[in-house]
């Protein structure tokens, strides 16, 4: 999902969410029936204690567009699919549907069968009390809900322009009651989705939380409050949640799924010894009791992990020296390994630095000669970027610099591509101004926009030491910053930032994910947030968007890829490699990808006496 840029708390629910959080602390409020309903006082309860370095404002499913919320949403709610827990490259398979969708021979018309007695929990917002069967007229409205401008969701880029009439639903009043032609329940456990044009990457886009499915009586019922009070079918159910943790009850009524080592994609040769077989033929959730904790600061987290509070942590890169003894591939030091098991994992994504292209300082240009000139200045700062240095000094030189925005974590990654536009070149980069006309006197001011850290501000300095070193004058080099990642965000969707540093979390493997950041139509207040638009890219997007996987759709990314980098439209890029941490006695393979929380099922530890409930 998105992303960092996917990640903006919306402020009418900010306040909604903090009125209703006082109300959940001071009650200590279990919104889908209280503890007794787990393991009782004197028997061993199994509790997992997990570390975020952020929190979600909302647990809604329409509002989980950042990694935060989709990791809890995904299990309070179902989703029709989800990716194998151990099957790497990731592999989709059917998580509330029966199988893969059937697909009409046009590629145009999906349909998916629901597996049978799936049940909501027990909730005040059905009558009795008593959770009801999962329809699939609960998929259909919980898709339209994004579509309902009242929602302010999150997710409708997922869908926008691909259902026959859902965009054509939401201009005339979204209302719930009248049927989309595209979005049809057949009958009780059977949906079907009809295209507009073909859209292979449909299923991916159904295994995010931001499809999960929620019934409406209690979304009506609780209004704003269903952000803090969700009533899903997942695997868990909700007992404590406010800004600072959340806590997850076994949901005794979830679906009896045995688990299987061979279908979830086990690699005796990669993933022994984590404990793993011993899963077998168990029926998830196996842990009782779950707890997130939401600790933002870095040295928090880990003070709280060495204290034995956790049970998993993403290392902060500070603290890299202290538990690695090798870097490639990353090892960890006897004393570490003794107690914990490592995955060092490279983020599905990247962090990028785009110029605003509707920016003419450094843009396009009505003036051809001028055009020319931008571009020339543009491919000047990539050439002198020094990405060994940034990659060393701000990710231990352990992450994996790429050139283009086609990230390692997409199965149409080149590991030969040609890698001069990561490669610094400051002769390259000193001829290309001095043949273009550009001297320190007539060089326009760049503003490098950034959240207000101490991080983002070492890393606008290394910027701007990078341009000292072709001449640019340091004044000329001006920080825009922002007290949060929201201000920021809405300068730079409202083409206020002439360079936007972000990171982008794919939504699925598929390259797709990361050219739409470049295609023409999708620029902001949308995705493209360099507001790059070349006509040859956008051909090319348009005509690989609705092909299958195959060498020659891989083969038309790969040439998109080039034509930014030699648009000199980005400097890209880099994925992160994460070290991440959990005690070696529990059995389970956390992932941060594409995964994401929906391995929370699947975590096996011991007893912990004493735990609270």
């Amino acid at each position: 999902m998105t992303a960092l840029r996917k990640n903006l708390y919306l402020h009418w629910l900010t306040w909604v969410t903090l009125g209703c959080l006082v109300t959940l602390v001071a009650c200590d409020y279990a919104p889908q029936g209280d503890a007794s309903s787990q393991p009782g006082e004197d028997a061993e309860l199994t509790v997992y204690r997990h570390a975020m370095d952020g929190a979600p404002t909302s647990l809604d499913p329409a509002q989980a567009s950042n990694i935060y919320a989709n990791f809890i949403a995904v299990n309070l709610f179902d989703t029709l699919y989800r990716y194998k827990y151990l099957a790497r490259p990731y592999q989709l398979e059917p998580n509330l549907a029966e199988g893969m969708p059937q697909v009409s021979a046009d590629g145009l018309i999906y349909t998916i069968r629901i597996k049978p007695g799936v049940q909501f929990i027990d909730d005040p917002a059905f009558p009795q009390g008593k959770g009801r069967a999962l329809r699939a007229a609960d998929f259909v409205y919980s898709i339209k809900r994004h579509f309902d401008p009242a929602v302010r969701a999150q997710g409708a880029w997922l869908w926008q322009g691909r259902i026959v009439g859902l965009d054509e639903w939401k201009e005339s009043g979204a209302d719930y009651d009248r049927d989309v032609p595209g979005l049809q329940a057949l009958d009780d456990r059977t949906v079907q989705i009809q295209l507009i044009a073909p859209f292979p990457q449909l299923p991916h886009t159904l295994a995010h939380g931001l499809s999960a499915i929620v019934p409406r009586e209690a979304v009506e019922a609780y209004g704003p409050e269903f952000a803090v009070r969700p009533v899903g079918s997942g695997p868990f159910r909700l007992a404590e949640f406010d800004s600072t943790r959340a806590v997850l009850l076994r949901n005794e009524r979830f679906r009896s799924e045995p688990f299987n080592l061979t279908a979830e994609g086990f690699d005796p040769a990669r993933q022994a010894g984590l404990g793993l077989e011993k899963l077998e033929d168990r029926i998830p959730p196996l842990t009782d009791r779950i707890e997130v904790e939401f600790i933002a600061e870095d040295a928090a987290r880990w003070n709280a992990f060495n204290a034995g509070e956790l049970d998993f942590v993403k290392v902060p890169v500070s603290q890299f020296d202290q538990v690695l003894m090798a870097r490639d591939p990353p090892a960890l030091r006897p004393d570490f390994a003794d107690r914990f098991n490592l995955a060092a994992n490279l983020e599905s994504g990247f962090v990028h630095t785009d110029f605003n292209m509707d920016d003419q300082r450094i843009g396009y240009h009505p003036d051809p000669d001028q055009d020319a000139r931008n571009r020339a200045l543009r491919c000047a700062i990539i050439k002198a970027f020094d990405w060994p240095k940034r990659n060393e000094i701000f990710y231990y030189g352990i992450g994996q610099v790429f050139p283009g925005i086609i990230p390692p974590a997409a199965p149409e990654f080149d590991p030969n591509q040609d890698r001069s536009a990561v490669t610094r070149d400051l002769d390259g980069a000193q001829g290309l101004l001095s043949s273009y006309g550009w001297y320190a006197s007539n060089l326009p001011v760049l503003e490098y926009g950034f959240t207000s850290s101490v991080t983002e501000r070492q890393m606008f300095e290394q910027f701007r030491s990078f341009m000292a070193d072709i001449g640019y004058p340091a004044e000329k080099i001006r920080a825009l910053t922002y007290a949060t990642y929201g201000d920021y965000a809405r300068a730079y969707l409202n083409r206020e930032v002439m360079l936007i540093t972000t990171g982008w979390t794919m939504d699925y493997p598929d390259a797709e994910n990361t050219m739409q950041l470049f295609f023409g139509p999708n620029a902001t207040p949308a995705s493209n947030n360099a507001n790059y638009d070349n006509e040859e890219f956008n051909r090319l997007y348009r005509a690989s968007a609705t092909m299958q996987p195959s060498p020659l759709r891989t083969a038309m990314y790969r040439n998109m890829n080039d034509i930014v980098i030699d648009d000199c439209a980005t400097i890209s890029g880099i994925s992160r490699r994460l070290i991440l941490l959990w005690r070696r006695e529990h059995s389970l393979l956390p992932d941060r990808s594409f995964v994401g929380g929906y391995f929370f099922r699947f975590v096996d530890v011991r007893p912990a006496a004493g735990s609270r409930k």
